[in-house]
């Protein structure tokens, strides 16, 4: 179809002459109200963008001789990293003497490692980076279906308590008898001119 035709077409319909492939033979094009399109490519850009999902890298520093007990609350760390989906670089720091010993440092990301199995896995194993050894750990589960746990888990919670209050509540309204009226002592009156 010739192009003045096309655009005739398009004024008597009210609507826009768009080029859809301008390198094909003839070149293609369609009517539509581009204003329109516009916007609905630019709704479905923002819902693309609103589901996507990015993997966040948290940091864990150690040193390699951390007591039992920080140990442990790192690790509490790390496997909440991995909960919630994202990737964990555990650094081990090393000072003075402590760099001629890296052995220290392997065994306890080994032993990290094998802590958070369940959770995640060694993404990359350990290396010496100077002063430093570094690991990263990778959640076995996606971002976005630990948010939707996450979520199902903050409802339940939510729904828990308010049946909690509202049994609390219940409990409460049986105890206290119903119509009867707390006597005021003097003091609690609010003018003290009346008498009680």
């Amino acid at each position: 179809m010739p192009t003045d035709q096309a655009l005739k077409l398009a004024q008597e319909a009210d609507l826009d002459l768009v080029e859809i492939a301008p390198q094909g033979k003839p070149p293609v094009c369609k009517l539509m109200d581009y204003g329109k399109f516009k916007y609905e490519n630019a709704q479905k850009a923002r819902e693309a963008r609103r589901n996507q999902t990015n993997v966040i890298i948290k940091e864990m520093k150690l040193r390699p001789k951390i007591d039992q007990h920080d140990y442990e609350t790192k690790k509490g760390h790390v496997v909440r990293f991995l909960k919630a989906g994202d990737k964990v670089k555990i650094t081990i720091m090393f000072r003075g003497r402590e760099q001629h010993r890296p052995e220290l440092g392997f065994r306890l990301l080994q032993k990290l490692a094998e802590d958070v199995t369940e959770l995640g896995f060694v993404e990359s194993a350990p290396k010496q980076d100077g002063r430093n050894m570094i690991m990263v750990l990778g959640p076995h589960r996606k971002k976005a279906d630990a948010k939707v746990e996450l979520q199902a888990e903050k409802q339940s919670r939510a729904a828990e308590r308010a049946a909690e209050e509202a049994e609390e509540r219940a409990h409460k309204d049986t105890q206290r008898p119903v119509g009867q009226k707390k006597e005021r002592g003097r003091s609690e009156n609010l003018d003290p001119e009346i008498e009680a």
